[in-house]
C-alpha cells in the first residue's frame, strides 16, 4: 500500500534533525511511499537564517528527491522566551494561511511536535484539506516549559495546558517516547488507545562498534584507566555537580577510576573550576566533537553516564543519548529516575541509580568498577542487542510505516 505522506515540522535539513528529518523520509520513500516536507526557513540553532536561504512568503526546494515546502518565521533560538514564541507562532500562522494553498494532496500528515504551536496548521488542514494527522510528542507541553522556567505564567501554561487538549482530541494518533508520556497523558483525558509508543533511535553517524583504538587512548588519556564517560550538554538539566562529588569520594581508594566528561555547556567552566579546587587529577574535561567522530572516543570508555537532575519531567522521558549508548555496546549507569532507568534495566544493560546523590553514583561506579571484564562485556552486548531489537532506525520506521497505514485505513 503506497501512502502520500506530508511532513509538518519546524526543524528540517539542513538544520539538525535526525529522529524526524530527511534520513527518515528517505527511507519512506525507499519504501514506496510518497513523501512532502512542510517546514520553516533554516535558523536553528542560532536562530540565524542559514547561508544560501533567504525568508520569502514561500519556497519550494528538493531535497534527494523530497520536496520540501518552506514557509516564513521569525527566526530566534536565544534565551528570550517572548522571541522564542514568536518564532513559534510566526510559522504556525504562515503554515496555517498558506500551506493549504500550496501543498500537495496527502493521506497522512506526520506532525512532529517540538512547539505545540504546530498543532495549528495540523488542525487547518485536517479541516480544509480533510487530512488526518499523527501528532509526534518529543516534549511534553507545557510541562517542558515550566521545567526549564523558560515560560512561568500561570495563565499562559492553563492556555497552552488546554490548547494542547484541543490537537489531542483531533490528532488520529498520537506517538510518544516513553511509557511515562503515555500515562501522563491518559491522565489528562487523552483515550489510551490513540497512544503509542515509538522510542526514538541514535544518528547513525554516533555508531561505532570497532575494536578499541589503543593509540587513541593512550593520545586521550583513557589509557591504563576505568573511564566512565558522560559525553554531551553540560548544563543545568543534567546537574553535574553531584557526579564531580562522586569523583572526589573515589579519587583516593579508587586511584584508577577517572570521569570523563566530553562536550560544551554553560556549567563546563563551573564544573572544571570545582574540580581544579578539589584537586581532582581523576577527572577529565575533553571538548566537544563532531558527530562523526565521537564514536570511536565513546568505545573507549568502560561505562558510559547518563545524569539528569531530580525533575517529574525527566521521570516520563528517554534523554536521546541513551540510544547512543546502548547501540555502542558499553555497559551503561544510568542516574536518572523514571522510564530511562527502566528501560537499562529491561535490557539488562548496566547499573541504575539516584541521581544528584554523590555517594548513590560512587557506589554504581565501584560496583562496575569490582566488575569482571567478561560481566562488563556481557552488559554491553545487551544493551547493543537491545538497540538493535527495540530501538534501531530500522525498528521505528517499520513501526511509524503501520501506523500510518491504520490511520488512513
Amino acid at each position: 500500500m503506497s501512502m502520500r505522506i506530508l511532513f509538518l515540522t519546524h526543524y528540517f535539513q539542513p538544520e539538525p534533525n535526525f529522529f524526524m528529518g530527511l534520513p527518515f523520509a528517505k527511507e519512506l520513500v525507499r519504501r514506496g511511499h510518497q513523501v512532502q516536507v512542510l517546514t520553516g526557513f533554516p535558523n536553528y540553532p542560532g536562530g540565524k537564517i542559514y547561508e544560501g536561504y533567504k525568508v520569502n512568503l514561500f519556497q519550494k526546494e528538493n531535497m534527494d528527491g523530497i520536496p520540501v515546502v518552506r514557509l516564513p518565521l521569525y527566526p530566534s533560538h536565544d534565551h528570550s522566551s517572548f522571541k522564542r514564541i514568536l518564532c513559534y507562532s510566526t510559522l504556525s500562522l504562515s503554515q496555517s494561511m498558506i500551506a493549504p494553498f500550496v501543498i500537495k494532496s496527502a493521506d497522512v500528515a506526520y506532525v512532529v511536535q517540538g512547539p505545540a504551536t504546530l498543532g495549528l496548521p495540523a488542525t487547518v488542514l485536517k479541516w480544509l484539506r480533510g487530512i488526518p494527522f499523527v501528532y509526534n510528542i518529543q516534549d511534553l507541553w507545557p510541562d517542558s516549559l515550566l521545567s526549564t522556567e523558560m515560560f512561568n505564567s500561570n495563565l499562559g501554561l492553563k492556555m497552552l495546558h488546554g490548547w494542547c487538549n484541543f490537537i489531542y482530541r483531533r490528532a488520529a494518533k498520537i506517538v510518544v517516547i516513553a511509557q511515562g508520556m503515555k500515562k501522563k497523558l491518559i491522565e489528562r483525558g487523552v483515550p489510551g488507545d490513540k497512544i503509542e509508543v515509538i522510542y526514538n533511535w541514535c544518528d547513525g553517524q554516533l555508531i561505532c562498534r570497532e575494536d578499541r583504538d589503543e593509540n587513541l587512548a593512550r593520545q586521550l588519556g583513557f589509557a591504563g584507566k576505568f573511564s566512565v564517560v558522560f559525553a554531551g550538554n553540560m548544563g543545568k538539566a543534567q546537574a553535574l555537580d553531584a557526579v564531580i562529588e562522586a569523583a572526589g569520594l573515589l579519587k583516593s581508594d579508587f586511584p584508577n577510576i577517572q570521569f570523563v566528561f566530553i562536550g560544551s555547556g554553560v556549567d563546563v567552566d563551573k564544573l572544571k573550576s570545582v574540580s581544579q579546587k578539589k584537586q581532582l587529577n581523576n577527572v577529565l574535561f575533553l571538548p566537544r566533537r563532531p558527530v562523526s567522530e565521537i564514536g570511536p572516543v565513546l568505545r573507549l570508555a568502560d561505562v558510559l553516564l547518563v545524569h539528569l537532575r531530580k525533575d517529574p519531567l525527566f521521570s516520563i522521558t528517554i534523554p536521546s543519548k541513551t540510544q547512543a549508548y546502548l547501540a555502542m555496546g558499553r555497559p551503561l549507569l544510568m542516574a536518572a529516575e523514571g522510564d530511562a532507568s527502566e528501560l537499562v534495566n529491561r535490557a539488562q544493560a548496566g547499573l541504575s541509580c539516584e541521581p544528584e546523590n554523590p555517594r548513590a553514583i560512587a557506589a554504581a561506579v565501584k560496583q562496575l568498577y569490582d566488575m569482571t571484564p567478561s560481566q562488563l562485556q556481557r552488559l554491553g552486548e545487551n544493551g547493543q542487542s537491545f538497540y538493535d531489537r527495540e530501538l534501531s532506525f530500522s525498528v521505528a520506521v517499520d513501526r511509524y510505516e503501520q501506523l500510518f497505514k491504520t490511520v488512513i485505513k
